[in-house]
């Protein structure tokens, strides 16, 4: 087939959907990532499958996403392909209305639960307005997935569709040789957005005898820069801005704990199966992770990941400092990386997605 999927996001820096469009192109199909163009766009690396920006004149808030879904809807009106996929809510409206228009197959794939993000849920009319579209689109796409199964099974619930679980997993690769830094490395990777827990994670950082290395920007990302200014940690935190992904690989490898901390205000959090999850686990990085279900269960069979419940900064302060200083717990952790990165690896979860294309295919 010929696949189109679309995305609001620079195409540079999103490894999940780099992972996929190249496993789809590997499996045989003619594969396109439509994504967005911004001021401070790179050139596009060379990939296996065909890769396009749409330049907006708005940056952000409705007027952007309503540009942006105009000009995609035109964009893809345009396009000959057997099949297009909306990557979650905010490209679905032109995705599903050329699907209708063009009589192709249409596919959702839900990176999470997005109304139920804190930046939706915490604002009430953009939560109504997402919700909407939410209700009125979801029930028309009757093939889809999303990465794990809590998120699966809310959707069956609100909208009776029964979508794959295809989790975002990190591709397996030979470990990089371990460098030895001055410092203690704490790092946190993705998106810097509200109800990632900057609010607590920072102050938590006067505690702590480490430095915090933030590779990512987001909605989020001058408030936190601000935290750091009140809470007077210029010298232990830094911002690294946006990486690309080979580049983000080797600041991981440095990396002495890793970060997966959420707010639980809204059910995306809770329900949430982050990338940042498994780089950590590909990486042998130790990590202090929420105890939410999905971390809970994989945690469960491989002990990767220090688990806790309580976010406050103090917690959050000790917590960290017993991965610092706790040498038999570090160890372990990191041991059990080894083995859980041979399962959760996208070479085996890829398998999953390209058999859901294969059945995606023979529907008439």
């Amino acid at each position: 087939m010929t696949i189109c999927l679309t995305v609001t996001n620079d195409l540079t820096y999103d490894q999940r959907m780099i992972r996929i469009c190249t496993s789809l192109s590997r499996a045989g199909h003619k594969v396109l990532l439509v994504g967005r163009k911004e001021k401070k766009s790179i050139p596009l690396d060379k990939k296996e499958f065909s890769q396009k920006r749409l330049s907006c004149f708005f940056t952000k808030g409705k007027f952007f996403y309503v540009e942006y879904n105009v000009r995609l809807f035109v964009f893809l009106l345009f396009k000959k392909c057997d099949c297009l996929c909306a990557i979650d809510l905010d490209t679905i409206l032109p995705v599903l209305a050329c699907s209708k228009l063009k009589n192709i197959k249409r596919v959702f794939d839900a990176h999470e639960l997005f109304c139920e993000m804190k930046e939706i849920v915490s604002r009430p009319k953009i939560y109504k307005a997402w919700k909407k579209i939410e209700k009125f689109s979801i029930p028309k796409f009757r093939n889809g997935y999303t990465v794990n199964i809590p998120i699966a099974r809310e959707f069956e619930k609100m909208y009776g569709v029964k979508y794959e679980v295809i989790r975002s997993i990190t591709v397996l690769k030979d470990l990089p040789e371990a460098e030895n830094e001055d410092d203690c490395i704490i790092l946190y990777q993705g998106a810097v957005n509200e109800g990632r827990s900057f609010e607590t994670l920072i102050p938590a950082m006067q505690m702590v005898n480490a430095v915090l290395w933030v590779v990512g920007e987001g909605n989020f990302y001058q408030q936190a820069k601000m935290l750091v200014k009140d809470n007077i940690l210029e010298d232990k935190i830094f911002f690294q801005g946006k990486m690309e992904p080979a580049t983000l690989e080797q600041f991981t490898a440095k990396a002495y704990i890793g970060i997966t901390l959420f707010d639980d205000k809204g059910l995306s959090n809770y329900f949430s199966l982050a990338n940042r999850f498994f780089d950590y686990m590909h990486a042998c990085v130790p990590q202090l992770c929420v105890n939410y279900p999905a971390y809970k269960e994989i945690n469960g069979q491989f002990e990767v990941a220090l688990l806790i419940d309580d976010l406050s900064a103090g917690n959050i302060a000790r917590q960290l400092n017993r991965l610092l200083e706790d040498r038999e717990l570090y160890e372990r952790l990191q041991k059990n990386c080894l083995q859980a990165r041979k399962v959760y690896n996208w070479q085996n979860e890829e398998k999953k997605l390209v058999e859901f294309y294969r059945r995606i295919e023979g529907i008439a």
